[in-house]
């Protein structure tokens, strides 16, 4: 008879107390990794929803849609090439949400089920280093708001070196770093609270650019409508083709958080829950920005002759004085709420987990978010390549190239657990070595061979600058000859990587062995619980 490990009441799992004890000496085992019990599975829609409005309203985020108006695309194309992304990028998401509501279980730990327990190591570094990179940008962001915000109160600071804007880069992470190590409660209560600020501040952006515009005599409808957009496209197939490059660069932009998001959906009360707070707050919250940001641009571009995409470029046209200063400060700190919400939830919690699933007997979370955040800082000044005049690459070339690395993972993650695992766990076994899931040698060689064919061509073509060029200058595809098929690829590379990937591994995964749990082994190791009232 086969023992008892698991126990299930109303949909969601957790691990004996048993089991618990046979794991205490695993060191695929700790504490931080554990399956979520029962009792901590407390989020709720409305906390699930902040969560992502928090992560939502950022500065790229609202840089999305006025860099659709940047390479030419009408505001109203832009705002629908936002909300087009998210609702695609939602279905992976919602997918991957699952496990970690039913099992508890975090990110790296769902990626043992399909990779095996040392090929799970593929998708969290992968993740955990894209994170990085993320948090190592936003600090800068969140670091720069920071000393604007000292200078606009101490004009002296004016005069300090470059370098003061590392010291702030450094203070910024810390209080991220600290936030994060806390907990997922602290997470939850900063999320909840500083969502409905950034909320206000959005609004009050939006305003400013209305203002703007009706002074220069165009109203909402006119900027919306108009065609007079920054970039100049002239042919339908340079609109297609920057649609497209745009499309791909905002469903990539989440691409990361199609893989980790078990990392806080095993925190939500129920699927229900996860489901509808994800769906109440991305996809409404991205739009919004979205409609912020690309009126922003377009209003900016016909009033001024200049388009602004960055939120923080309205500063250089709010004058001098008292009123300048204020204005100065709240738009700083609406900046910092902005970037330590995103960055939190999305660029320091996965990392945090994915080294320390590198030893769990080794390395905490804690000790996890500490490593996340001096890769973070070893990697400082990177992304000067990517923002500021270099925008477009950034966000096409950067965006794209990533999604294609990613998107095979999350495609071989959905069709391993819901077509080959049937979304049945054995939980026990995901923290013991040569277990069910152990596979060959602690690898699963065909999801690796899956996530290899699905990405190598995209990751390649995004790295190629004839191909990669014409993002940013979509009449070059005309120009390259018989590589402007590539071009098309690479516009397209998440879901060219998606679908390539779930074809691979739909051919080549195993149905039958050790590593598939049948209903029957899932009941025979499964106790039922009584039903909450």
């Amino acid at each position: 008879m086969a023992e008892i490990t698991q126990l299930q009441r109303d949909g969601l799992y957790e691990l004996t107390d048993s089991a618990k004890a046979q794991l205490a000496d695993s060191k695929y085992y700790n504490e931080d990794l554990a399956p979520s019990t029962m009792a901590e599975r407390t989020w709720n829609t409305y906390h699930i929803s902040m969560l992502w409005v928090g992560m939502a309203i950022c500065i790229p985020s609202i840089m999305m849609a006025s860099g659709g108006v940047a390479l030419g695309l009408p505001v109203w194309a832009s705002v629908l090439n936002v909300i087009l992304g998210n609702a695609i990028i939602l279905v992976p998401i919602q997918l991957n949400s699952h496990a970690g509501t039913k099992y508890g279980i975090p990110f790296p730990i769902f990626s043992r089920l399909t990779f095996g327990m040392r090929g799970a190591h593929i998708p969290s570094i992968s993740r955990a280093v894209t994170a990085c990179g993320w948090n190592m940008v936003q600090s800068m962001v969140g670091g720069g708001a920071l000393t604007m915000i000292i200078k606009a109160l101490v004009p002296a600071f004016n005069d300090q070196p470059v370098g003061i804007q590392f010291l702030f880069f450094l203070i910024f992470m810390a209080l991220c770093a600290w936030i994060t190590a806390t907990g997922s409660k602290a997470i939850r209560i900063f999320e909840s609270f500083s969502s409905p600020v950034l909320i206000i501040l959005i609004v009050l952006l939006l305003v400013w650019s209305v203002v703007l515009a009706n002074g220069a005599g165009f109203s909402f409808g006119q900027v919306f409508s108009s065609d007079l957009s920054a970039g100049g496209l002239t042919e339908t197939y340079q609109y297609v083709f920057a649609f497209l490059v745009v499309l791909t660069g905002n469903i990539a932009f989440w691409a990361t958080m199609a893989l980790n998001i078990p990392d806080f959906s095993r925190w939500a009360k129920n699927q229900k829950t996860q489901f509808r707070g994800q769906m109440y707050g991305m996809v409404p919250a991205m739009a919004f920005c979205a409609i912020v940001g690309a009126f922003m641009a377009q209003a900016t571009f016909l009033a001024l002759d200049e388009a602004i995409f960055d939120p923080v470029g309205v500063l250089g046209h709010l004058g001098v004085g008292t009123g300048a200063v204020v204005l100065t400060v709240v738009v700083g700190i609406g900046v910092i709420f902005a970037t330590m919400t995103t960055n939190i939830a999305a660029n320091i919690v996965a990392p945090a987990n994915g080294f320390s699933n590198l030893a769990p007997g080794k390395i905490g979370y804690k000790a996890g978010v500490l490593i996340a955040c001096i890769v973070s800082i070893v990697a400082y000044g990177i992304p000067f390549y990517f923002v500021g005049g270099a925008f477009i690459g950034f966000m096409f070339n950067f965006l794209n190239t990533y999604g294609a690395f990613l998107a095979p993972l999350a495609s071989i993650f959905i069709l391993d657990y819901y077509f080959i695992k049937k979304k049945n766990i054995d939980i026990i076994s995901l923290y013991q070595a040569n277990s069910r899931y152990w596979y060959k040698s602690g690898f699963n060689t065909h999801a690796i061979i899956a996530w290899v064919a699905g990405a190598i061509l995209p990751t390649i073509l995004g790295l190629i600058p004839a191909i990669s060029a014409t993002v940013g200058e979509p009449a070059l595809v005309s120009q390259i000859g018989g590589l402007a098929v590539f071009a098309w690829i690479n516009a397209n590379a998440y879901l060219f990587s998606f679908f390539v990937a779930f074809l691979v591994y739909w051919k080549i995964a195993p149905r039958e062995g050790v590593h598939i749990l049948s209903d029957e082994q899932e009941k025979a190791i499964t106790q039922e619980v009584a039903a909450t009232a």
